[in-house]
């Protein structure tokens, strides 16, 4: 595959966001790509789900706020990613963007402008494809000019739950005003037969896709109680729905690719 992605992480809280990415992420890198990802969320912990380890996690430091990246801006895409970027254990390069580490620390608006700043640029220089693990709801489609305003599609997270869906439909609605018309949905801890039904029906009454279903794994879940990847070998059910969310995301690519 020849071109690039910038993927926004979306969804209510808890529906597995930061799990996903980062597999997401290392199935990605399996395929022999250079794979970026940036974890927004003010508490950051992707580097977990990556095998960075609680201290190097804790240790690393977010992109300074308001930073404009590029030719008009205060460094190139190479020198930030060298000052704030970690090649973490499995092989995917970790950023944060946020962290608020005080109470009544301030907005976070300017670290979601470095993002946005940050996804504007030309990125293939430096990775194949970037991964924006982003903090719970819909705000950072709202802000002015929109976090993901670059980004090239959005994977819809979602757990069986008609909370879950319509934070996914007003998503959708969000990101078609900022020009972002490509959107995966994905359902995820996902217990049987009855819950997928029962998400597919609500999916289809919201008009939310659903494109890609994880279902719940007690392996899984052991990994994010410690604070550990999941294995390679471990759960090839959920290995095998992000190896068909990949799928998704590279066929949407190559289809709308400019040529």
């Amino acid at each position: 595959m020849g071109t690039t992605m910038k993927i926004g992480i979306v969804g209510k809280g808890g529906v597995g966001k930061t799990t996903t990415s980062s597999l997401l992420a290392r199935a990605l890198v399996g395929r022999g790509r250079r794979v970026l990802a940036v974890d927004t969320d003010s508490n950051p912990n992707l580097g977990l789900s990556l095998g960075l380890g609680a201290e190097a996690t804790e240790a690393l430091e977010p992109i300074p706020r308001s930073m404009v990246v590029g030719r008009r801006g205060d460094m190139t895409v190479a020198e930030l990613m060298d000052d704030f970027a970690v090649l973490t254990p499995e092989g995917v390069t970790l950023m944060s963007a946020l962290r608020v580490d005080e109470a009544g620390a301030g907005c976070t608006c300017g670290g979601h402008a470095s993002v946005r700043s940050l996804l504007g640029e030309a990125l293939h220089s430096e990775t194949d494809d970037t991964i924006v693990d982003m903090e719970a709801g819909i705000e950072h489609l709202s802000r002015s000019g929109g976090t993901l305003a670059h980004a090239d599609v959005l994977v819809l997270m979602m757990e069986p739950s008609r909370k879950a869906i319509i934070t996914a439909q007003r998503t959708i609605g969000l990101a078609a005003d900022l020009g972002i018309t490509r959107c995966v949905g994905v359902g995820n801890r996902v217990d049987d037969e009855e819950a997928r039904r029962a998400l597919e029906e609500m999916c289809s009454e919201h008009g939310v896709p659903l494109d890609v279903i994880i279902p719940s794994n007690s392996t899984l879940a052991e990994a994010d109680r410690r604070g550990q990847p999941l294995g390679r070998d471990a759960a090839p059910e959920v290995w095998s729905a992000i190896d068909t969310l990949v799928d998704r995301l590279e066929l949407s690519a190559e289809v709308l690719a400019p040529r």
